[in-house]
């Protein structure tokens, strides 16, 4: 038999040892949670950036909540193709939640691209000064964003004329580009795509890009290095980034075939990073691609793809 405690609780006794146990709780449920939201928000050496929509079964629709998601997971940027199309309102409010997650903004696409005519390429005066307004207008929304980069296509070949010439025509408007983007400290990357996906376009590999950067011969014209166009284009990928490094300024992913997430595909991209880490880049490198798996396991697929890839 027990015995009896002859000790009388007070009433203070009682809420004294309620509140110590209820803080003991509490900090245990804090203790919990910070574990089970460790391996989350584990970092990343390089600065990948996912795209909305890539997290939505996790995150849901709002776009605040997909960056919260994104920052959570340990992603230090974030990309969007489509920034410049949404309102001055919504770009505002991206600009200021990726402050409050110390996220960086990758690219956007800075002006209208002509994918079955030719635009930049023919020389043509009002095409030209059509990329140059939109080119001032990016100006604005970089300003907005926090942004730095952002992505030209200079469009579709013009079978009437020779490439010299289409080139010497690239080659003018995107001086005339930099001439406007130069005093913010801002850059273009021209991106070529390859002839698979995109049949028709002038600007199809890193080599001809380079041959552009070097003939504009400006800080705000440089090369964005998609590998997964590239894989496809010409294959070859690390001898290629070194003949063009100094031309680099960004990088896009995807695996090929499929253009999904690293380790889906042929494309051995853990030795890509380390590879580009272990020459001083400390950039951006956009996750263009979609997921090869569905819902929320496709999602954190996506994530433990990247984990396992990134430079250790």
């Amino acid at each position: 038999m027990m015995k009896k405690n002859s000790k009388k609780i007070t009433r203070r006794d009682f809420i004294t040892t309620t509140t110590a146990s209820a803080a003991a709780l509490t900090i245990g449920a804090k203790i919990g949670n910070a574990a089970e939201k460790s391996p989350a928000a584990k970092g990343f050496t390089m600065k990948f950036a996912p795209h909305f929509g890539m997290f939505k079964h996790h995150a849901g629709e709002n776009l605040i909540d997909q960056i919260k998601f994104m920052a959570d997971e340990g992603f230090t940027a974030f990309e969007d193709n489509g920034m410049k199309g949404r309102s001055v309102e919504t770009q505002e409010e991206i600009a200021r939640e990726m402050t409050r997650q110390v996220m960086e903004m990758g690219i956007f696409v800075a002006h209208k691209i002509y994918w079955k005519e030719p635009s930049l390429t023919s020389g043509e005066a009002a095409k030209r000064e059509e990329f140059l307004t939109h080119i001032h207008e990016s100006v604005e929304v970089a300003k907005r964003i926090n942004a730095t980069w952002m992505t030209v296509v200079p469009g579709f070949v013009d079978l009437r004329k020779r490439m010299g010439f289409q080139t010497a025509n690239i080659v003018e408007s995107l001086k005339q580009a930099s001439a406007i983007l130069e005093p913010h400290g801002l850059v273009m990357v021209l991106e070529p795509l390859n002839f698979y996906n995109h049949p028709g376009l002038f600007l199809t590999g890193v080599p001809q890009a380079y041959e552009i950067c070097k003939a504009v011969d400006s800080p705000a014209c440089k090369i964005l290095d998609d590998l997964y166009h590239q894989q496809i284009q010409a294959g070859n990928l690390i001898p290629n980034i070194d003949d063009a490094w100094e031309e680099i300024g960004y990088f896009q992913i995807g695996d090929n075939p499929g253009r999904k997430e690293p380790m889906t595909g042929e494309i051995n991209y853990k030795n890509i990073f380390k590879h580009i880490h272990g020459k001083g880049f400390t950039g951006i490198l956009g996750m263009e691609h979609g997921n090869s798996r569905k819902g929320k396991a496709g999602e954190r697929a996506v994530i433990e793809a990247y984990r396992a890839c990134d430079v250790v």
